[in-house]
């Protein structure tokens, strides 16, 4: 298997990039195609001592970045940048994933105008795995600001295959996030949505969330927009490092509180890593034809190396074998038009 990797794109880019990526190609049993700046690259990997003269690492040339502050289309006129060049090889069949950490509009778009959507559905979305008591996918969180109660079914029926095929969760628990759990609670995009989901006999509809209930493994499908889902994902994450850091406070005050916290250091470790987003990697672009993973903008070494494992496992799987199998095969929930 073939992964392509954006090297020029994130905020710790390129060093945590290349050290992620020659990672993975020690971990797995993978080829790692580093995208970008050749130069940087190998003056970086030396500076660094990171050895990527290994067999399953190669790089190819991409001589523009596509930065944070770039708009979306830029992906267009940034043709020879590191995610479009990763994207173009993505599409022509010369990889078998493609996971930057760039630009998250600029990767959504290139997606959907170089490797194209799933035929049937007419928006693809973020898929975003939230470590709670039990693992919850967050879709979307982070591609669609506007979207219609179409959108929102099919988003559910694409998160619910994913956690079913990497999860091994059978007939996942679809909840839509609003402000109470009555059906006629919310807009009328979300009363609509309601409707529409508790119709559709493919999906395990369970009704309204609450932003409280989240956490407590009331659904295993969290479906919204993507402008809450981003809400919400970034709130978890600052919620999650803010709640440590008291703890932190807490057992270190004195000498019996750190005999205390000495006793369940290995609870402690083991309840942050629960909660660290690096252990899952990377997000998948769910309804594009080819696997496309969206790292965290901020991600280190170890965040990428995951993102890497994530896209292993998501090219394995038939995910987007099945979801193109619903497209085709069903009209139970609504229109499935390109």
């Amino acid at each position: 298997m073939k992964i392509l990797l954006d090297v020029m794109s994130g905020d710790k880019a390129p060093l945590d990039i290349i050290r992620g990526g020659t990672m993975a190609a020690g971990d797995f049993d993978v080829d790692i195609v580093m995208i970008g700046d050749e130069q940087i690259i190998r003056q970086t990997a030396s500076d660094n001592y990171i050895d990527i003269s290994k067999d399953n690492i190669s790089i190819v040339h991409a001589s523009e970045v596509i930065t944070m502050e770039d708009p979306a289309l830029s992906i267009r006129t940034k043709k020879d940048s590191s995610m479009a060049v990763g994207l173009q090889m993505l599409a022509a069949d010369e990889g078998d994933a493609f996971v930057s950490a760039g630009n998250t509009g600029a990767l959504y778009a290139g997606a959907s105008l170089i490797v194209y959507r799933i035929k049937g559905f007419r928006k693809a979305a973020i898929a975003t795995v939230l470590p709670f008591e039990t693992p919850m996918l967050l879709i979307d969180s982070g591609a669609n600001i506007v979207v219609t109660d179409e959108n929102i079914t099919q988003f559910a029926l694409m998160g619910s295959i994913y956690m079913e095929k990497l999860f091994g969760i059978v007939n996942p628990r679809v909840g839509l996030l609003n402000n109470g759990t009555e059906k006629t609670k919310g807009t009328q995009l979300l009363q609509d949505s309601y409707a529409r989901l508790n119709e559709c006999e493919a999906i395990n509809f369970v009704g309204n969330v609450e932003g409280k209930q989240i956490p407590f493994s009331v659904c295993d499908v969290l479906v919204t927009d993507g402008f809450t889902g981003n809400v919400v994902l970034k709130l978890t994450e600052g919620l999650g490092s803010f709640l440590f850091k008291k703890l932190k406070g807490i057992f270190y005050k004195n000498v019996l509180t750190k005999m205390s916290a000495a006793m369940i250091k290995k609870d402690m470790s083991v309840l942050k890593k629960d909660f660290d987003a690096s252990e899952y990697g990377g997000a998948p672009i769910l309804g594009i034809s080819r696997p496309v993973i969206k790292a965290h903008g901020g991600s280190d070494a170890l965040a990428i190396r995951n993102a890497v494992r994530q896209a292993i496992a998501y090219a394995r799987n038939g995910v987007i074998v099945d979801i193109a199998h619903y497209a085709i095969k069903s009209s139970d929930c609504g229109s499935t038009e390109s």
